[in-house]
């Protein structure tokens, strides 16, 4: 009978592996491969904007479920093509606590990815704003959507970061552990879907919302920008290379040392 799933004892090794691969990764690699998760993280966004424009006349909590619906596309891409994405490196932490690669290594990986992450989604939002793709109800959308992440508070960002990267890495964990294209399809898209219907708040998908609602007219400074992307991506690393890659780590990892 084929095995058409790994256990999570099995993922938990497998993303040690992949994050020493990671570190591995040359620079030009890993600036490209980011570059292109930022677009694809930013491709979900559109789909999120449009998805919900005409809706929010009507009922928000439709509106939001509606793009949340859309916006896994987002993380499919990265998983499946092949992609490096900030947050779902963040469970390269495994890996360095077991001391497969090194602290430098480590933030070597993270630095660039961020960077050209953040390179990525801002060409994409360049891209829609001067294809004229928003107009309108989704123009109106897209402007909402920066206003009010840009009006989160300090405390309601960074909480909002830490549970949303908790489900991010979750869903890479999960779609580690599928063994073929449909199930990773799946195991994506549920919890993405969750983390969005839910209002959590994900670094790289700011890097787009935010400045695509900037070059839209939406009354949001730099400043808030810049805040909102540090406290949420410290809310991030914190869920998602922190909490669950150290209790993973010991009851996956050291248990079974210590079982054997």
């Amino acid at each position: 009978m084929d095995k058409r799933f790994l256990t999570p004892g099995e993922v938990a090794n497998a993303t040690i592996n992949s994050g020493i691969k990671k570190a591995n990764l040359d620079t030009n690699s890993c600036i490209w491969l980011g570059i292109l998760a930022g677009i694809f993280i930013g491709l979900g966004g559109v789909g999120n904007i449009l998805a919900s424009q005409t809706l929010n006349n009507i009922d928000t909590g439709l509106a939001r479920l509606a793009g949340a619906t859309v916006f896994p596309v987002g993380l499919i891409l990265v998983v499946i093509c092949g992609a490096e994405l900030f947050t779902g490196n963040n469970l390269m932490t495994l890996a360095a606590m077991n001391k497969k690669i090194t602290l430098s290594e480590l933030f070597r990986n993270w630095s660039l990815v961020y960077i050209a992450n953040f390179i990525g989604s801002i060409l994409l939002a360049l891209a829609i704003f001067y294809a004229d793709t928003f107009t309108g109800d989704s123009a109106n959308n897209a402007i909402l959507i920066a206003e009010s992440k840009a009006s989160l508070t300090i405390m309601q960002a960074f909480i909002r970061g830490i549970l949303c990267n908790i489900i991010v890495v979750l869903a890479v964990w999960m779609a580690t552990a599928a063994q073929d294209i449909v199930s990773k399809l799946f195991a994506s898209w549920f919890p993405i879907m969750l983390f969005v219907l839910c209002g959590f708040e994900h670094s790289v998908a700011n890097m787009f919302f935010i400045p695509m609602g900037m070059l839209l007219g939406a009354n949001v400074t730099i400043g808030q920008l810049i805040t909102n992307l540090v406290v949420v991506t410290i809310g991030n690393i914190i869920g998602g290379a922190i909490l669950i890659p150290c209790i993973y780590n010991k009851v996956f990892i050291k248990n079974q040392l210590i079982n054997k």
